[in-house]
């Protein structure tokens, strides 16, 4: 499976930002799919993940509940949307996608989010 990340950008805390994970191949409902982020000089860490139907959602326990996770299997497409934006929150988004092994073999490219203070 193919991952496009988009809808990253710069924005001021407190806004929001929604951001889309498009994926091309094979049958998108195969997978679960998740999000991470790397933030300069940091590891890269978990954001959120959906499972395959969309029934269940975890979430990392530092975004407070700012964040959704959400996916469109029609549209093949998984979604973050990100509220409240903090300052802490800037990285590049990365979407993944982990088939039944569990493990996030897939990655998409990359968006970059930006919050200024």
């Amino acid at each position: 499976v193919q991952l496009q990340a988009s809808g990253g950008g710069l924005v001021r805390a407190g806004d929001s930002l929604r951001l889309s994970c498009s994926a091309s191949g094979r049958t998108f409902t195969s997978y679960t799919m998740g999000w991470f982020r790397q933030a300069p000089g940091k590891e890269r860490e978990f954001v959120a993940a959906i499972s395959r139907h969309g029934i269940n959602k975890y979430y990392s326990d530092s975004l407070e509940g700012r964040f959704t996770i959400s996916r469109d299997n029609a549209k093949n497409t998984a979604y973050l949307q990100m509220n409240n934006l903090k300052p802490e929150d800037t990285a590049v988004y990365y979407c993944a996608a982990a088939p039944n092994t569990g493990n996030y073999d897939y990655w998409g490219q990359g968006t970059q989010v930006t919050v200024s203070s």
